[in-house]
């Protein structure tokens, strides 16, 4: 199978006149991420069948991901498959890319019949943790993965520490636990929903607190008005963390996971804070 990248309108009409020698083309990282040279080379492939990989912007945005792939829908290209490849980080870290695989799990749930594969390559860097990467797309019920493979990786012009060997490559898959995306076993099944008629308790549950929090967030807004109080209390937004993420952590949670949980839910008490503070200067 001979697959390329595709960037420019004239790329797409030199992959068409070459279409019995090319299966595929992909839809690289930086292209995807200007919605002008999308639109473009979607334009350019309207009519053909060829089918179309997209892979997900530079920065993790998952509306010009899924833009990306509605406009070669509307091209009338049938055949699209996504490509996890990871986001440039912000920050040194020993990936190469940050998977933040809960946009990947999101793309998967706005066009859950179009195919999802997984770059573990891209997203390590490095040879050594393409197995880990891999495993956890397997986990997540990928439905493939793109692993970069040449036979003396030491010559590779390109991406040398990612590449593994003909060899590794197939050590590497026999290693890997393939999931199944469900299963028949009844005694499974019946467990199963139990547990999740659990978790629907608890989410119905969670969301009602959250009103209740926000209800009283409103009050304090008002009574910040009638007293001229700013909305933002630093020391107060200090305590709330350090203490939530202690008890978190005591309960046996992850402090990053409360973290990112606390600063939604504070975010939505200043938008509330701020909407009372702003309607009260058009009164």
């Amino acid at each position: 199978m001979t697959i390329t990248e595709a960037a420019t309108p004239e790329h797409i009409e030199i992959c068409l006149k070459n279409s019995d020698a090319l299966d595929m083309i992909w839809i690289g990282a930086r292209t995807t991420a200007n919605p002008f040279s999308v639109q473009a080379v979607a334009d350019a492939l309207k009519g053909s069948n060829i089918p179309v990989l997209i892979k997900n912007p530079l920065n993790p945005d998952i509306k010009l991901w899924a833009g990306a792939i509605e406009r070669f829908q509307k091209a009338g290209i049938e055949k699209i498959g996504a490509i996890h490849r990871g986001f440039s980080p912000f920050e040194n870290i020993y990936l190469r890319n940050l998977p933040k695989w809960e946009l990947a799990v999101e793309i998967k749930s706005l066009f859950p019949d179009i195919p999802l594969i997984n770059d573990p390559s891209h997203i390590s860097g490095k040879r050594e943790y393409i197995e880990d990467i891999a495993q956890k797309a397997l986990n997540l019920n990928f439905d493939g993965l793109m692993i970069e493979t040449h036979i003396s990786p030491e010559t590779a012009l390109s991406d040398a520490e990612q590449q593994l060997t003909p060899k590794d490559l197939t050590e590497l898959l026999k290693k890997l636990k393939f999931r199944k995306s469900t299963s028949d076993n009844s005694e499974f099944l019946s467990l199963l929903e139990r547990y999740r008629d659990q978790i629907d308790s608890i989410d119905y549950q969670l969301i009602e607190l959250l009103s209740k929090r926000m209800q009283i967030t409103e009050k304090i807004g008002k009574y910040k008005l009638k007293n001229n109080v700013s909305i933002f209390q630093l020391k107060r937004w200090l305590d709330i963390t350090e203490t939530r993420r202690e008890f978190g952590k005591s309960s046996g949670l992850d402090e990053n996971f409360i973290k990112r949980i606390l600063q939604l839910v504070h975010r939505e008490s200043i938008r509330l804070q701020s909407k009372i503070m702003n309607s009260n200067k058009t009164n």
